[in-house]
């Protein structure tokens, strides 16, 4: 059985990555007034970053259902299986968008898997599942191996600018004025497939050292791991952050993305995260 992979551009993998391993990526797409960009091919990240200094935050959208059936009709042409990974559906209709094209679709069976989360974590789902397809694994081999990265997998999300998340109506407007003004960094994370606060810290280098104090807790108890250091249009203070954690932790291999236009409307420019789960 012939097994392909399919992840949406809130992944964002690479594009070498997704060459080399074969993953077939569908956009999400942010809209500017009348103006629709599809992430990764319209509009890249650094575009947009520089974009909504001059105009309107933009709203988001999921992939249009006929985009997944094209999709799935092109793949069911070569493959048996296709295993559909995506953002979590509490942030999303993508995964379910996912399904309900699957099943307009003959010739392929759609295994849809909700990441429950976002970013490169959801990244790691697509890599795994397009090693293992190479290696031959069945769809249902596949979803087992997710399913156990799922219980290891864990992700948390500096923001640092309030007034984004205030705007996409994750947090009031009295939140977002308090916390600006004690220069709260909330980290955030996933729980039940929605984005929740974890902590309010006060600065940045407090929030950021309380995300390496939980990668520690982890990384402590053994085993290898994968983690990646995810930035908001900060590049080089990712990059200075990730080479501190290689030096400090020789069990964990690390990976370096960023939020892209989709993600980047909610959290806002500026925005720091990390992601890991054992290998």
């Amino acid at each position: 059985m012939k097994t392909a992979v399919v992840t949406d551009s809130t992944a964002y993998i690479p594009k070498e990555l997704r060459e080399k391993w074969n993953i077939h990526m569908i956009p999400l797409s942010v809209i500017f007034d009348t103006e629709t960009y599809r992430e990764d091919i319209d509009i890249t990240a650094e575009e947009f970053y520089e974009e909504v200094k001059h105009r309107e935050l933009p709203t988001t959208s999921m992939p249009p259902i006929g985009e997944f059936v094209k999709l799935f009709e092109k793949l069911a042409k070569d493959y048996d299986s296709v295993i559909s990974i995506h953002l979590s559906s509490g942030i999303s209709g993508t995964y379910q968008g996912a399904v309900s094209a699957g099943e307009m679709v003959e010739g392929i069976k759609l295994f849809a898997f909700d990441s429950e989360i976002s970013a490169m974590v959801q990244g790691f789902y697509a890599l795994e599942a397009a090693e293992m397809a190479e290696q031959g694994k069945t769809p249902e081999e596949i979803i087992e191996r997710l399913e156990a990265v799922k219980r290891s997998a864990r992700a948390y999300f500096m923001v640092d600018d309030l007034s984004h998340l205030q705007r996409g109506g994750r947090l009031s407007s009295a939140q977002a004025l308090i916390g600006s003004l004690l220069q709260v960094k909330p980290l955030l994370h996933f729980v039940d497939k929605m984005i929740v606060p974890f902590e309010k810290i006060r600065t940045k280098k407090k929030a950021l050292n309380r995300v390496v104090d939980l990668l520690a807790e982890d990384a402590g108890r053994g085993g290898e791991y994968r983690a990646v250091i995810i930035h908001a249009n900060r590049e080089s203070e990712a990059l200075e952050w990730k080479s501190e954690l290689e030096a400090k932790f020789p069990n964990v291999e690390f990976m370096f993305s960023y939020f892209g236009p989709v993600i980047g409307t909610h959290l806002g420019e500026g925005a720091l995260g990390m992601g890991w789960y054992k290998k």
